[in-house]
């Protein structure tokens, strides 16, 4: 947060949000360590989260106003009064959740539970609309309603009708509800990494990477746009947001590619791509990675580990994209006079690196995902505060606490409300049946099925946040898919990169619009530059749900071969994408030629990368065969032309 955005907030709404953020963490931290054993107090599960949500919707109603936005003027009495209601319905809770346990309340609860529960639920919707704007609330109040009508639909997508106040109780009781996989994936996991991720913006890691990508690749042909994949990498994987990311890393980047002959659309379409796929990113990736760890019931490492093929591959092939066009445009990079020195960069944030690398061996090898980000956390912290030139005042701390409460808020929110979608799903028996009617609608061919998937996941993003989208079609789709023979974690993976696709993708493409706002160029066509940029993202997805090995689900053998022809597919794909390839140069001089040698290679590209698999009715050899052929013809085409050019 910057210092003009910081002092808009109004003080007695900075002072709960910090308020809010340390007991939010205290009690995490109370909770994950199982510091319970020592006090002699544990809490259930539905206890510890309908504490942060005590904490934490609360300061909803407080810091966001009724028409959205950031809190200026003093909190009016109807939004204190919210805040007050949803307080004491969760305390409510809390105090009697080994009653309702004992008593099954999600399926009968005396009358005065229920109408703590009705209330909750319309609190809980507010919140959720207060935190994600109208798309968003419409779908999780029509889906949250559903039950009360679900017997009256067709067979293909009739479920079992509930009473209204059933529902009610059902949503605040139940573990599929308020209390299901988003609040809990937020509980366990996602706090830590929150705190992790902005500690590291606010000691300076987003300036030291920024530094440390110009030094590295900033007089390199084409160089500011490369620091900008590599930068806004790793300052995605640390906010988990795209526009944010982008507002972050784009002032410094989008003036330097202008700065060596980047047009203002090309630079921000470049600045959009690195920040979508900054979000795909491990160590830390977004919100939705956590819960996709909780879907699957495993170790939040193995997401990530799963996770870093494919962002290496996208930002491989963005790239390879610029240098092409780099190459194409001859456009050199920035004086070495103008860049940081590595050696002054490396020696004023070494510690940042070794504090990734700390996180990622409590990830990796220590298997130790709820607690690793708190001790690296630590560790920054004391590091931090050891070194002089950077070291946090009082003022630090509590910009840090506020920036945390903030976040905290706006994710619980959201996580209240793709839980009613659950609940709303479990309740009415439709998350048990959904995936059998989208095998029939499919006619039971899984290819027909991924398409009406990542179709889907693309819409869905469009409407509501990446999170929720991936929730709903986790429940929906991914059985379908799992069920008809597919790798669990290559599905849930491919859900996740066509649900950040709208972040790219016309007409919404809301990070180009964010990069467009920094460039001072036109939305729409930056979009589109956005689009064709990041084209290599919708294929990837393809490529390793087809193909497991591609997220290190297979043999060695068999994950060298997938990623080697990737890498090559890749390769061919960018060139036909940019025009230009290495030995061919501009394709644009080839005259009639140009536009069958660039369709050759992208689809020669995707004819290497496109793994063999059952669902694809062309042997891995076939393939092959078909791939090196159309590659070597497009390559004599363009060579042999070359040499009969005129010069």
């Amino acid at each position: 947060m910057s210092e003009e955005q910081h002092a808009l907030r109004n003080p007695l709404t900075s002072k709960i949000l910090a308020i809010g953020a340390l007991l939010t963490a205290a009690l995490a931290i109370y909770q994950i360590f199982n510091l319970g054993s020592y006090t002699g107090f544990t809490m259930l599960t539905s206890q510890y989260i309908y504490s942060l949500l005590a904490m934490m919707l609360p300061t909803v109603f407080i810091a966001i106003p009724l028409a959205r936005g950031r809190r200026t003027e003093p909190t009016p009495w109807y939004d204190w009064l919210m805040a007050v209601a949803s307080a004491l319905c969760c305390i409510f809770f809390i105090i009697n959740s080994n009653e309702a346990v004992d008593e099954g309340w999600e399926y009968a609860a005396p009358q005065n539970v229920v109408y703590i529960s009705l209330l909750t639920w319309a609190l809980a919707l507010e919140a959720t609309r207060r935190c994600g704007g109208w798309p968003i609330f419409i779908v999780v109040f029509l889906a949250s309603l559903f039950p009360l009508f679900a017997g009256h639909l067709p067979d293909s997508f009739a479920g079992i009708s509930t009473p209204i106040d059933l529902a009610a109780i059902y949503h605040t009781n139940s573990d599929e509800s308020l209390l299901g996989i988003p609040s809990q994936a937020f509980a366990n996991l996602v706090i830590g990494f929150l705190l992790f991720g902005i500690a590291l913006q606010r000691t300076g890691g987003g300036k030291f990477f920024i530094d440390l990508a110009f030094a590295l690749l900033g007089k390199v042909r084409g160089g500011p746009a490369k620091v900008s994949i590599f930068s806004s990498g790793l300052m995605g994987s640390m906010s988990g947001s795209v526009v944010t990311n982008v507002l972050t890393t784009g002032p410094l980047s989008i003036p330097a590619m202008r700065k060596v002959g980047f047009s203002k659309t090309y630079a921000a379409g470049v600045e959009t791509c690195a920040s979508t796929g900054g979000v795909l990113m491990p160590p830390v990736m977004g919100a939705t990675a956590f819960v996709m760890a909780t879907f699957l019931d495993i170790p939040y490492g193995e997401i990530a580990l799963a996770a870093a093929i494919p962002s290496a591959l996208y930002f491989f092939g963005l790239f390879t994209q610029i240098d092409f066009y780099a190459a194409r445009n001859r456009l050199a990079g920035l004086p070495a006079i103008d860049l940081p020195k590595i050696k002054q960069t490396m020696i004023e944030g070494w510690h940042y690196i070794f504090v990734f690398a700390f996180l990622i061996w409590m990830l990796l090898f220590m298997k130790q995902e709820a607690i690793a980000p708190f001790y690296a956390t630590a560790l920054l912290l004391v590091i931090n505060q050891l070194r002089k030139h950077s070291r946090w005042q009082w003022k630090d701390f509590k910009e840090f606490a506020e920036s945390c409460g903030a976040l905290f808020a706006e994710l619980t929110g959201l996580m209240a409300g793709v839980g009613l979608i659950m609940g709303a799903l479990a309740v009415s028996g439709m998350s048990g049946t959904i995936a059998n009617d989208l095998l029939f609608i499919a006619g039971g061919d899984m290819l027909v099925l991924l398409i009406m998937g990542a179709l889907t996941s693309f819409i869905l993003g469009i409407g509501m946040p990446v999170t929720a989208a991936y929730i709903f079609l986790a429940i929906a789709l991914a059985p379908a898919l799992i069920n008809g023979g597919m790798n669990p974690m290559a599905v849930h993976m491919f859900i996740l990169y066509w649900g950040m696709l709208s972040f790219i993708t016309p007409p919404v493409a809301i990070g180009a619009f964010a990069a467009a706002s920094v460039a001072g160029s036109s939305p729409m066509k930056t979009s589109f530059v956005s689009m064709q940029m990041g084209s290599i993202i919708y294929f990837i997805p393809f490529f390793f749900v087809l193909e497991p090995a591609l997220l290190l689900q297979g043999t060695a053998s068999e994950i060298i071969i997938a990623i080697a022809c990737a890498v090559g597919g890749i390769v061919l794909i960018s060139g036909g994408l940019q025009g230009y390839l290495p030995k061919l140069g501009d394709l644009s001089e080839r005259g009639l030629l140009h536009w069958p040698l660039r369709l050759g290679l992208i689809v020669g590209g995707l004819f290497l990368a496109m793994p063999h698999n059952p669902y694809i009715l062309i042997s891995e050899q076939t393939l092959f065969i078909l791939s090196f052929g159309l590659i070597a013809l497009t390559l004599a085409l363009g060579l042999m032309h070359r040499r009969w050019a005129p010069a």
